[in-house]
């Protein structure tokens, strides 16, 4: 039965994945055909065909290998200076993969340039040149490049805008419809210990002996599931309070009140010294030069606590901040991508891996299964694997938008660029300099595609033998 639970929520996340992709490349289809661009090709994956149905000029379809999805429109590169328009007009696509695979054979006409300047051009000129759809007549205007600035920028944010949207409906439907956890006041215990043991030994001793002396939680009668309301008279806000108020009071006789089954109970408990771990002011411990947990002597009870939280549902107006929240932690994670790659690595096959780290679809989907083969209600399952499909899009978001090629955000840049060079040749009464040669970009587009497939490897090989594990 837990074999069949792992295999639908990889299914299901296999399912929402296509979705999102597919809604992705909607995104870049729809304006581009209402702009008048023709397309020729609306597709979902890579690799051999394995369905396609074409409709009226474009082919819809779907391939073997889903890690993406492209849209092929004609004219993405303008001519070289000098040519005529339709001598150059060729078809591309806004998958990134998508255009890297496409062009990876054309590139092999380049390596008939020794000079690094003859390699740029022989890639420019084969991105023009090879693997070029005859146009129909009355085409000629029904090219990418000869859309005005602000039409190209739409066209190229309408796939990561997407993947914002569905973030936004999967995480507003989440808090909505489930909830999201809420601390309560108070804390919780966790678990009580029996006998005392230092924090030096608590790693090593798990056992008690006869002749160990009995933790004062144990003693006063503290049970696991008791929430800790008050120490010393002064109400306990979260689980750091209760060390606070407790570490001070060595040798003193406290009265802690603790809710239990509904009912107010007082215990009267007297601390004593211990080596205890040092914290911070949030209660989070404090490390040494060396990485390991600080401790000093203070006032021990014996007890584990956690905040008490409870599962509430959300107003639609708590969704734009969750979803700004959201959008900064993964902006983070991709500022830091290239220091995160270092930690994946030194970790690859053993260490405890970063779980805001970067990870594969491979990773997200083995999450999925560990989500839906674990005990617990349904409704929390499929809470949680919606809003790891909803952080999925929140991360295909902002990775789209970096200014480089053969990313989205590529050629929004080149696009921005274009109008800030005609808005500058027209404030100087000079000729309008056309549009900007991306083509004799390629060479970075190769280069960070590359980067893109090695990451892409070396993620997937690590959430293979060394996973990410949400669930402990």
């Amino acid at each position: 039965m837990t074999v069949l639970l792992y295999a639908l929520g990889v299914l299901l996340f296999a399912v929402g994945l296509a979705a999102s992709i597919a809604l992705h490349e909607i995104g870049h289809l729809v304006p581009a055909k209402k702009f008048g661009v023709k397309v020729t090709q609306y597709m979902v994956g890579f690799g051999p065909t394995a369905w396609s149905r074409r409709r009226g000029e474009t082919e819809y379809g779907v391939k073997w290998v889903p890690l993406g999805g492209y849209i092929r429109m004609i004219g993405m590169f303008p001519p070289k200076p000098g040519q005529a328009p339709e001598e150059a007009l060729r078809a591309t696509s806004t998958g990134r993969v998508g255009m890297m695979l496409d062009q990876a054979v054309q590139s092999r006409a380049t390596r008939r340039g020794t000079a690094t300047g003859e390699r740029r051009v022989g890639m420019a000129e084969a991105a023009r040149q090879q693997s070029m759809d005859e146009i129909q007549p009355g085409d000629e205007a029904r090219v990418f490049y000869k859309l005005p600035v602000h039409q190209k920028i739409i066209v190229m944010l309408g796939g990561p805008t997407m993947n914002l949207l569905i973030g936004t409906v999967l995480l507003a439907g989440v808090y909505m419809a489930y909830g999201l956890p809420v601390d309560k006041p108070g804390a919780q215990v966790a678990a009580v210990n029996e006998c005392v043991v230092s924090a030096d030994a608590a790693q090593t001793q798990t056992t008690c002996a006869a002749t160990d002396p009995k933790t004062p939680a144990y003693e006063a009668g503290l049970r696991p599931g008791d929430t800790i309301v008050a120490v010393a008279g002064e109400d306990v806000q979260n689980s750091a309070a209760v060390g606070r108020l407790i570490r001070p009071r060595v040798g003193q006789t406290v009265p802690v009140v603790v809710v239990r089954d509904g009912e107010r109970l007082t215990l009267q408990i007297t601390p004593i010294e211990n080596t205890v771990t040092k914290v911070d002011g949030d209660g989070q411990p404090v490390l040494g030069a060396d990485g390991k947990a600080e401790t000093v002597r203070a006032g021990f009870l014996g007890v584990s606590t956690q905040t008490p939280s409870v599962v509430e549902r959300q107003s639609i107006t708590q969704v734009p901040g969750e979803v700004g929240s959201a959008l900064s932690a993964t902006a983070a994670v991709v500022v830091r991508i290239p220091q995160k790659m270092v930690g994946v690595v030194q970790t690859m096959s053993s260490g405890e891996r970063d779980p805001n780290g970067p990870i594969s679809v491979v990773g997200v989907g083995r999450i999925a299964g560990e989500v839906a083969s674990a005990d617990g209600a349904w409704s929390a399952k499929l809470a949680t694997m919606l809003g790891v499909l909803a952080s999925l899009n929140f991360a295909l978001f902002v990775f789209n938008l970096i200014p480089l090629l053969p990313l989205d955000g590529g050629h929004v840049a080149g696009a921005i660029w274009e109008g800030l060079r005609r808005t500058w040749a027209r404030l100087r009464h000079r000729p309008d300099p056309g549009p900007v040669d991306v083509a004799r970009l390629l060479p970075i587009a190769y280069g960070v595609g590359t980067v893109l497939i090695v990451m892409s490897v070396i993620l997937i090989y690590a959430d293979i033998v060394n996973p990410i594990k949400l669930l402990g």
